[in-house]
């Protein structure tokens, strides 16, 4: 005989009955409007170069670039953040194609408002790394260590040629401690108040980032460890953040995203300004890698990933699946 007083009292299976339920009670749900594209422009190429680590993602040309920008649109994503890739022999140690109004960053820059306008925000990274011969982030000084101060210099004239170039959005990502000060002082002091900041708050000293140094031709020997954040940290972010704060950014991001998910919800619980997350080029290629093997579902893989990051409170999501996950939740 039933005894009906040993049964569960509740139920929660009840409400994972049916996709339409599912769906109904989801507490986390992906928007196309979540979504930030990264995208490449190398200079002198007359086709895209595939990236081999990254399948499926290339270097564009300024003509492809503006494809892919109005594609972004009709996809309905926010941005897209563009990075700058020059022709070998225009680097040099201070990494003067960043700065140059005709660099190819700010050439791409121009390129992409001219083709979406105000459709599409137009973010710009804020780095050397793609322009100088050694590949750091920075100045180097007689001792090849990156200089912080004269580093800033340099960022504060990027900030500005970017701005005029178009960009809505500018993504200072060095690590360079005081840059989101030194780059809001120079966008006021040209009249630029309404230019954005994204800082990149928590970056880490990843190996993630793999994938990425073929993307921007990369000329790095060594690490970055000197300036970017120790994956074994969490108060050392929060510290970031709280300077980054002080010095006017107007959003904040953690990079990469899914290995630090604990500092994305720290982030997120801490601060009333937008929070971002890079899902970089070795999250993104691992997912490829594996499913390219049959290992994995590709396509529920990168929804999966996608929705933990945006639970653990991103607001915004920078992702080399952007404009795909935007097409699909259409």
């Amino acid at each position: 005989m039933t005894t009906y007083g040993s049964f569960p009292g509740s139920r929660p299976r009840r409400l994972r009955t049916s996709p339409v339920m599912r769906r109904m009670v989801a507490e986390t749900r992906l928007h196309p409007a979540d979504f930030i594209l990264p995208a490449f422009v190398r200079e002198g190429v007359s086709e895209p170069v595939p990236i081999s680590a990254m399948p499926g993602v290339v270097q564009h040309t300024r003509d492809s670039l503006k494809k892919a920008a109005a594609e972004a649109v009709a996809a309905g994503i926010s941005g897209i953040m563009l990075f700058g890739v020059p022709e070998e022999s225009k680097k040099d140690a201070l990494g003067t194609p960043g700065t140059d109004p005709d660099g190819i960053l700010q050439v791409a820059l121009r390129d992409v408002r001219a083709e979406v306008g105000d459709e599409l925000l137009v973010m710009s990274d804020l780095c050397l790394d793609e322009t100088t011969d050694h590949g750091h982030c920075g100045v180097l000084d007689e001792l090849g260590r990156v200089d912080n101060d004269a580093t800033l210099e340099r960022y504060a004239e990027m900030a500005q040629v970017q701005a005029d170039a178009g960009a809505h959005v500018v993504g200072p990502s060095g690590m360079m401690d005081g840059q989101i000060g030194v780059v809001r002082d120079a966008l006021d002091q040209i009249g630029r108040e309404d230019v954005s900041i994204l800082a990149y708050t928590a970056k880490y000293s990843s190996v993630f980032f793999g994938p990425f140094r073929e993307a921007v031709g990369s000329s790095l020997k060594g690490d970055r460890k000197t300036y970017q954040q120790d994956p074994a940290n969490v108060r050392e972010s929060m510290r970031e953040l709280a300077l980054d704060l002080e010095e006017g950014a107007d959003m904040v991001m953690v990079k990469p995203a899914g290995p630090y998910l604990d500092i994305l919800a720290k982030v997120a619980e801490a601060v009333d300004v937008p929070v971002a997350a890079y899902q970089i080029s070795g999250e993104y290629s691992m997912v490829e890698a594996a499913a390219e093997k049959g290992w994995i579902d590709r396509d529920r893989a990168i929804f999966e990933t996608l929705t933990g990051i945006k639970r653990a409170g991103a607001r915004n999501i920078l992702t080399y699946w952007a404009v795909e996950a935007a097409q699909k939740l259409r």
